[in-house]
Formats: structure tokens, sequence, C-alpha cells
């Protein structure tokens, strides 16, 4: 069995290169770039809970043309043989269906894997929102922030 471990720097930057270029396809709907970074078994889950396979994305993506601005957060990067797991923070920029704006935050789980042909993929997406923080942080994290209670 393959242990967890932090992506090595090679795959941390071919990561972070396909991230860039995932968002710049969304940003500009350029249907062909999405296709060739979504795996074909796909599942993309929107921050209401919205379930996409990888058609219905590229649906999405091409009728709504939603996606105004993506911002990431630095990225925790780890690998499992020929699969690594992102996480981190994002901001996207979104036209709502009437054509006014909102903005979402949240954290993001990034699946992908590592094919045959060289090219990591994306197999999965969830986007959990922010939302309140009702508990505030654990001692241990206060203690690592010096501290402060956030």
């Amino acid at each position: 069995m393959s242990e967890v471990a932090r992506a090595d720097r090679a795959t941390r930057d071919a990561v972070l290169a396909v991230e860039a270029e995932r968002r710049r396809a969304l940003l500009a709907a350029d249907l062909d770039a999405l296709d060739a970074l979504f795996d074909d078994a796909l599942v993309h889950i929107h921050a209401p809970g919205v379930r996409h396979d990888k058609a219905m994305l590229l649906e999405h993506v091409a009728t709504r043309q939603a996606y105004l601005d993506t911002e990431r957060g630095e990225l925790d990067i780890r690998v499992i043989g020929d699969v690594a797991i992102a996480t981190g923070a994002i901001r996207n920029r979104l036209r709502n269906p009437d054509g006014t704006e909102r903005t979402l935050t949240g954290v993001v789980t990034q699946v992908l894997r590592h094919g045959e042909d060289g090219r990591w993929r994306f197999v999965h997406f969830q986007m959990t929102p922010d939302g309140e923080q009702v508990w505030g942080a654990l001692p241990s994290q206060q203690a690592a922030q010096g501290g402060a209670d956030s």
C-alpha cells in the first residue's frame, strides 16, 4: 500500500500548473482545455451541493459562463501513489442568472490522477463554502497562533 506523503517539488509544480490552467480555462470557457484537464470519471461538487459529472460540468461552463474570476490560496498537496490531493482556499467571483455578481469563498479539495500519458487530470473537486465558525480555534491552533482565538 502506498504511503501518504507531501508532494515533492516536481509534483507540486506540475499540480499547481494544472490548477492554473484549469482556472484560466474556466474564465475563458475553453471547453477543449477543460476536456483535456478533466478525467472522464470526474465528479465536481459545487458549493451549494450540486453534483456534476464531466459532461455536465462542461455544459455548465459553456451555457452559464458564470466564472468571472477565481483566486487560490496556498495549496497543501499530498500524494498517494499516482493520486494527488490538493486542499486550500478559493475565492470565486461569479455571474448570477440575473446578471448581477457575487463572491463565494471557501475551501476546496481536489483529487488528481497521474495518467499513463504523464498528465495530471482532475477526478474530483468539492468546495465547502465559508460559514459561521461557532467553536473558534482549537487549543492547539491557539497555541500555534500565539494565543489568538480565530
